[in-house]
């Protein structure tokens, strides 16, 4: 199957972050079932962020795509850049902030259900 028409959302504060985040869901809920809840580019905007946040029953993943920024990772600060990936697994925490104010930072999420 080949997916040519893509949702996108615009959140602003998501998760206590500033600015705006920009999603593109790659594949629908009803596509991912159960075994994911979400796959998905992710784009924000010079000096926008995604606020820190716990993952319960899921782990996410980012691949950067574009740009650098900073991750939390529980609360730890690292630089990240184009070709990093970051992962937060289950009972865990993690934010995003794209620190440029010229560039995008862009990156694929996959949120990953946790098998029980």
């Amino acid at each position: 199957m080949i997916f040519t028409e893509h949702e996108i959302v615009r959140k602003e504060k998501a998760n206590g972050g500033k600015g705006h985040i920009i999603i593109e869901h790659l594949l629908t809920k009803n596509e991912l079932k159960e075994q994911c809840g979400m796959f998905a580019h992710v784009t924000l905007e010079p000096n926008c962020s995604l606020g820190y946040h716990e993952h319960h029953g899921n782990g996410e993943a980012y691949y950067i795509t574009k740009g650098s920024g900073l991750y939390s990772d529980n609360g730890n600060i690292i630089e990240v850049k184009a070709g990093d990936v970051v992962f937060c697994p289950d009972g865990e925490g993690h934010g995003i902030e794209n620190t440029s104010s010229s560039e995008n930072l862009e990156f694929t999420a996959l949120i990953i259900n946790t098998v029980k």
